[in-house]
């Protein structure tokens, strides 16, 4: 779906390939309440800032949590778009909206059907490996 992409740049016409490359929790790195996806975009790295409020909303309005599957499929169908749209193509990094977070987590779970459903997160070479 949305971890592994190809998509046209509206401004250049551009081919784009955007690849998940990692959540990172946005407090220990910048002292930001969210979640930071990671996205690599034709080499370049993207970042889509998820406020952590979007989970408790999600929780109080379903009883269900954002996986970090999840969380990146949200972040990538709205990376989607943005490029599509046009929207400040230059950024690393785009902030999301607890609105966008929830309205995004509808449309991916609409085309998914369910979070089984969802494709498998693959570590990137890049990733760090663990102790």
């Amino acid at each position: 779906m949305y971890e592994d992409f190809q998509v046209k740049d509206h401004w250049t016409g551009e081919n784009l390939r955007c690849r998940w490359t990692a959540n990172v929790v946005a407090i220990a790195t910048r002292h930001a309440d969210a979640v930071d996806v990671r996205f690599d975009v034709n080499g370049r790295t993207l970042w889509i800032a998820m406020p952590c409020l979007a989970w408790v909303e999600q929780k109080k309005r379903t009883g269900h949590v954002i996986t970090d599957s999840l969380a990146a499929q949200i972040a990538g169908r709205y990376l989607k778009q943005s490029i599509e749209s046009g929207y400040d193509n230059g950024r690393e990094m785009y902030t999301m909206t607890v609105d966008e977070v929830l309205d995004n987590l509808d449309h991916v779970l609409h085309e998914a059907g369910h979070t089984s459903r969802l494709p498998p997160l693959i570590p990137t070479d890049d990733a760090q490996p663990l102790p």
